[in-house]
């Protein structure tokens, strides 16, 4: 009970652990994201090859996309929109990783918004039919229902049966390596990473909640998941 305990209050959603976390995506980091983390760590890490994450990006996007978090934006530079100009909104609490994953894609002339995904969103009239949390939610601090106010935040501005995806690496557990095991803990312990209590189950459980043809499948140390806002889209 003590680990739990100890874990949660680490893990308290305060602006002070929000900036430390949005602070590791700074230049030097975002120069090598690409081949590193999404390269070299999903696949030999979490063991979540970026190709995979890229079919279930490629499964759920829409013409008219809101990306938040989009790190580099390797994953809207290389899906498959189903339109050839799509409407794309790029949010993200770093502004200097909106900038780089806005300039890699200004071909589409996406929209930028430097927000908080904790707090209600400034989109004012725009409506999405699909969001993509894509190595979001292990980022953030708090229990999974805490973070699950993001979903919240979203909801408002999605067309009926629009979409909500992404993928997080899970918490502690049997899917972890050793090796990617004391990875996370470090990442936790530098609070980079705040997600050793986050369970598939919860995040499931969450999804459920707000919205229906929920899917949350496990790869890896990787969730990969995705959800419908009920209506006709």
């Amino acid at each position: 009970m003590e680990s739990n305990h100890a874990h949660t209050e680490r893990a308290e959603p305060t602006e002070a652990r929000i900036q430390t976390a949005a602070a590791f995506y700074r230049r030097p980091m975002l120069a090598v994201y690409d081949i590193f983390v999404l390269g070299m760590m999903s696949r030999f890490m979490w063991r979540c090859p970026r190709g995979r994450m890229l079919a279930h990006y490629n499964k759920q996007v829409s013409a008219s996309h809101l990306d938040i978090g989009s790190g580099t934006g390797w994953f809207l530079d290389n899906c498959r929109f189903p339109a050839e100009s799509p409407s794309i909104t790029l949010l993200d609490f770093s502004e200097v990783a909106l900038n780089t994953a806005a300039h890699r894609v200004r071909r589409y002339r996406p929209e930028t918004l430097v927000g908080d995904a904790f707090k209600p969103l400034p989109l004012g009239d725009a409506r999405f039919d699909s969001v993509g949390m894509n190595f979001l939610l292990h980022c953030l601090p708090g229990s999974m229902r805490q973070k699950s106010a993001v979903f919240d935040h979203v909801v408002p501005f999605l067309r009926p049966g629009a979409r909500v995806f992404g993928s997080t690496v899970l918490g502690e557990g049997p899917h972890h390596t050793q090796r990617s095991a004391k990875l996370l803990a470090k990442l936790n312990r530098s609070e980079v990473f705040s997600n050793l209590d986050d369970r598939l189950e919860d995040l499931d459980e969450q999804l459920r909640a707000r919205f229906t043809d929920v899917e949350t499948v496990r790869t890896g140390a990787v969730c990969l998941f995705s959800a419908r806002l009920p209506g006709e889209r």
